[in-house]
């Protein structure tokens, strides 16, 4: 259900959104079109829940409180639009299954490995990854080896801190400090980093805005 009251100056997002395509390997992929951002994080790190107030939907991309519950590339795109040739959406938004759940089975675990690394070197048209971070936890192992793939790949990417509602907010700007400067020694990283809550709404605007620029560099 979209949200009546949500006000935005990024119209895009303010329109309604549809889920086109679940990924489970690279032979699934949709042709490549319109320019994509990506979403990928730690296992309920909230990727789902971001992108769902993001559009203003709850429940167009599936949450789970079940770490690992995403398995594919999620694909979502503005309502409207065909997907034939030349009727292509502006943008999709992918969200990637998450990474660092210790419980799932090791061959399950190397194939959303495989999915979403061979997805990170292959698209052209993957303009920006955001790589969320738990402000609970800030960037831990499994973080910054990701991190340090996405360089070696050569992929744009920029940090967004989610659940900032769930710690001290005068501990939000020292989080983002300590975050900038772990991400110094990243070159693919954006030298900015977002400050999220789904829950309260805070910082979408700002999330909003930075995917729209970096869609219209892309362009």
């Amino acid at each position: 259900m979209r949200d009546p009251n949500q006000r935005s100056d990024y119209p895009l997002f303010v329109r309604p959104w549809i889920f086109i395509r679940g990924v489970p390997s690279m032979d699934f992929l949709p042709p490549e079109g319109p320019l994509e951002v990506a979403f990928a994080g730690r296992s309920n790190v909230g990727k789902s829940s971001l992108i769902n107030a993001l559009v203003g939907q709850a429940g167009l991309a599936r949450t789970s409180n079940t770490p690992g519950r995403t398995q594919e590339l999620n694909y979502f795109v503005p309502d409207g639009y065909s997907g034939n040739a030349g009727d292509l959406p502006p943008m999709a938004l992918v969200d990637m299954p998450g990474y660092g759940y210790a419980k799932a089975p090791k061959e399950q675990v190397d194939a959303w490995t495989r999915l979403v690394f061979d997805y990170l070197r292959g698209r052209a048209t993957l303009k920006r990854v955001y790589v969320l971070i738990d402000s609970r936890h800030g960037i831990m192992k499994n973080d910054d080896e990701v991190l340090t793939l996405l360089d070696k790949a050569a992929v744009s990417y920029q940090i967004v801190l989610t659940k900032t509602d769930k710690i001290k907010e005068a501990g939000v700007p020292r989080l983002i400090a300590e975050t900038l400067e772990k991400i110094k020694k990243h070159p693919a990283a954006f030298p900015e980093v977002l400050s999220t809550s789904s829950e309260k709404a805070d910082g979408l605007e700002e999330l909003r805005g930075a995917i729209t620029e970096a869609v219209k560099q892309g362009l």
